[in-house]
């Protein structure tokens, strides 16, 4: 792996504790490049955007926590495996996140929700 590639996923973590867990929008949008493009239908474009999200999660859900499991790098781009839950003692959700960087800064994000039951067919569990 490059590293730059490590650099993004330092990056990358750095934002998951700033924006998830510290609820820190300051030190979030230091992360983020000039151009931030959002593919959440929840959440809008830019620093604005993402300064109204952290609010939000700072208001609805003050212990909601995000738990790496795994990051892959791409080229530019990183893809964090990982395990949130929004209110300790919940079964949480799996989630993959999708992030593109530029310059050491993110500018382009998608991700994909599931949550997790609280039954499984199988035994392996979603992490």
């Amino acid at each position: 792996m490059s590293s730059v590639q490590e650099r993004n996923k330092q990056t990358v973590l750095a934002f998951y504790e700033a924006a998830i867990n510290r609820k820190d929008a300051d030190a979030a949008v230091q992360l983020v490049g000039d151009r931030y493009v959002q593919h959440n239908p929840r959440i809008a474009d830019g620093v604005d955007g993402l300064r109204a999200f952290v609010a939000e999660l700072r208001e609805t859900f003050p212990q909601l926590h995000a738990e790496v499991r795994s990051l892959l790098a791409d080229g530019d781009r990183v893809v964090g495996h990982v395990y949130g839950v929004r209110v300790p003692g919940q079964p949480g959700t799996a989630i993959i996140d999708i992030f593109r960087l530029d310059d050491g800064k993110l500018v382009e994000h998608w991700d994909v929700m599931q949550p997790i039951p609280a039954e499984s067919a199988n035994d392996n569990g979603m992490f």
